[in-house]
């Protein structure tokens, strides 16, 4: 039985079933089929076997239809047997170990790129400056290389992938920054996050223009983290284990550890994390929306909880760079925890008490910006501008617009006068104002302040 035919079998199995409910009429289960086999021919574009692409394209209709639902849920036992089973024709199976491969490839070229700095004298203790300023470059443009050839990209989206890498490296060299400014503190956190929407890119093949695709791409950001937090995890067990081995035989492994295995290990691991959001993808999907139902009201309690201790001791949030990036990390957890409920949840369900939460926590976080400006606002009203300042009162700025309509839909929506697919668009709207802003920090700020 050819890939196309066990395909239709699993197609006609779960008209079937839906067909035998008699609130169903024959019309409606063809338009929910027109919609599965969409779906189904997304996924098995991004390379997923047509099996593991009509289980996953099934649990995301069940988000919007109880029957689905109910169907993923009986035969769930196929997806574990789909993860750890290779029963698929000779196609498929090269097709898996030519990804396999790919990413083999690009994980060893993060390696490598890492260390290759050293045969020409930067070491990581001799030049952490030049590793400050270059480590993102290093690592991201492996991944860019591992969607670009996945995707089977134009050459005209690699030329322009070329040319904003290139762009990152010359703003990161070839400015006369001195180790102790800020504006290489800035170039060093900003030019990972603007590459990281230029991997967004290459993750979309080149279809940025579009918002469903940059919602996958959110999507993926998180379930990447996810995997990556594991790898590290283990990783760091790897690494207590290795030395511990190694103590107890006299042999020093310090040096191997510090200059081999965590950077050449940290750098792969980006690309291996990205291979297995590809590969298994309907794993951690199923176990985001968890995370972000369990999370969801822990933040809510700890934002309201930080604005019941300013207000009770009057302390003004202290706006050293340290905590301004703790603070905007927060914000942006916020934000992330906002889209993975609203890409989780069913569309049409009337809005309940998890969305007032959302809410709640929303509104905690836009009044905790709110004291941050503030904060920032009357430093430099006594100070002055410097670099550390300005890009923070633009990031929170920019913050501050997003988390402002967010409310003001999210409002709309627990009112019923808003769809939620609005609030979701509104989000993928906003990506490219946070790349705008974090190419304008790299490239505009070091000649705007002298360098400082």
């Amino acid at each position: 039985m050819t890939e196309n035919d066990d395909l239709e079998t699993q197609i006609a199995e779960w008209r079937s079933y839906m067909l035998r409910r008699r609130a169903v009429a024959t019309a409606d289960v063809d338009e929910l089929e027109d919609h599965l086999r969409e779906r189904v021919a997304d996924l098995t574009a991004t390379g997923l076997h047509a099996d593991e692409a009509f289980l996953i394209a099934v649990k995301r209709m069940g988000r919007m239809d109880e029957l689905s639902r109910e169907f993923a849920r009986e035969h769930s036992d196929r997806l574990w047997k789909q993860l750890v089973l290779t029963d698929e024709d000779a196609a498929a199976a090269a097709e898996r170990r030519r990804g396999l491969l790919v990413m083999v490839v690009c994980a060893a070229l993060a390696a490598l790129a890492v260390k290759l700095p050293a045969l020409f004298g930067f070491g990581f203790d001799e030049s952490a400056e030049f590793y400050g300023r270059n480590l993102g470059l290093l690592v991201l443009a492996p991944l860019t290389a591992y969607f670009a050839w996945r995707r089977e990209t134009s050459r005209g989206t690699v030329l322009a992938l070329a040319g904003l890498f290139a762009l990152g490296a010359i703003a990161a060299n070839a400015y006369p920054l001195d180790a102790d400014s800020q504006s290489i503190v800035l170039t060093a956190i900003h030019l990972p996050l603007a590459l990281w929407l230029v991997v967004g890119i290459a993750y979309a093949a080149g279809e940025w223009r579009s918002g469903q695709k940059r919602m996958d791409f959110i999507r993926f950001t998180g379930e990447w983290f996810i995997y990556l937090v594991l790898i590290c995890l283990g990783g760091g067990v790897l690494t207590a284990i290795t030395m511990g081995t190694f103590s107890a035989i006299g042999i020093d492994a310090e040096t191997f550890i510090s200059e081999w295995l965590i950077p050449c290990g940290g750098a792969a691991a980006v690309v291996v994390a990205a291979w297995l959001v590809e590969a298994k993808q309907s794993v951690i999907e199923n176990m985001a929306p968890v995370l972000t139902r369990v999370f969801t009201p822990l933040f809510a309690v700890t934002l309201v909880a930080v604005l019941v201790a300013i207000g009770v001791t009057t302390n003004a949030i202290d706006v050293e760079r340290d905590m301004l990036i703790l603070f905007d990390l927060l914000l942006v957890v916020v934000l992330g925890l906002v889209l993975y409920s609203i890409s989780a949840r069913d569309p049409g369900a009337p809005p309940g008490f998890f969305d007032w939460m959302q809410l709640a926590l929303v509104v905690a976080a836009l009044l905790i910006d709110v004291l941050v400006l503030i904060a920032i606002t009357g430093r430099i009203t006594e100070w002055g501008f410097t670099p550390n300042k300005s890009a923070a009162l633009g990031e929170n700025l920019v913050l501050f617009v997003n988390l402002a309509w967010t409310a003001w839909l999210y409002w709309r929506i627990v009112k019923g006068r808003k769809k939620f697919a609005r609030l979701e668009q509104w989000q993928t709207d906003y990506v490219p104002v946070y790349a705008a802003w974090a190419w304008t920090v790299v490239l505009v700020f070091p000649p705007l302040f002298a360098f400082a």
